[in-house]
């Protein structure tokens, strides 16, 4: 079953193109990540794919978005926790090459919620100047959050906010995760915050575990 926990130091990026026809069609190679083979696992099992490429991978110490193409040219997002575990797996529109235009731009309040059988999400989207955007997501106290925000260039900043509006994270730059225990049950709110003159592209990942 598809879950785990997003607990990461902060987004490094590599670029692969590793074509996968052989190893689709049988065992995972050594020369493949853990991660990526996952991921390979995980998209045989849901469309039966028989070949495609590694386009990029995104991660750290405990968790990795993996970018894949499969044959008939469908890409994919595959969000993996440490283990590897993979926590989701969705086919997304357009292009590697086109990753950063077509991100949505985001503002305002956005509900956070997971695909069935998930306990996190990886997104990538798009910040204007002098803006923000909140994610609302319910959790139990007890529960860990974890939270973990890639800039592709520019600076922005965060908070994370307590159902009862008192501060679980004063306002933080982005490239540093949070990882922490709640100690509140209800609505919690994470605050992006874009105070430079440019848009800010990035991918942020939320988990519950």
């Amino acid at each position: 079953m598809m879950n785990g926990h997003f607990n990461n130091r902060n987004f490094f990026m590599f670029k692969r193109s590793l074509l996968l026809s052989t190893l689709l069609a049988g065992p995972a190679l050594a020369d493949i990540s853990d991660e990526a083979n996952a991921c390979i696992d995980a998209l045989r099992a849901q469309s039966g794919a028989a070949g495609g490429e590694i386009l990029e991978q995104l991660g750290s110490e405990a968790g990795t978005l993996v970018r894949l193409r499969d044959a008939t040219g469908t890409e994919y997002e595959c969000v993996v926790w440490s283990g590897p575990e993979v926590a989701s797996l969705k086919a997304v529109d357009g292009t590697a090459a086109d990753a950063n235009a077509s991100a949505p731009i985001v503002s305002g309040t956005q509900r956070v919620q997971f695909d069935s059988g998930t306990s996190g999400t990886a997104m990538t989207v798009v910040l204007n100047p002098d803006t923000s955007v909140s994610y609302v997501l319910g959790a139990s106290e007890g529960q860990t959050l974890n939270v973990d925000i890639g800039s592709h260039g520019g600076a922005i900043d965060y908070r994370i906010v307590n159902p009862d509006g008192s501060a679980l994270l004063g306002l933080t730059a982005s490239d540093t995760p949070y990882q922490g225990q709640l100690v509140q049950s209800g609505d919690h709110v994470i605050d992006i915050q874009n105070a430079g003159a440019q848009p800010v592209t990035f991918d942020v990942g939320i988990g519950i575990d």
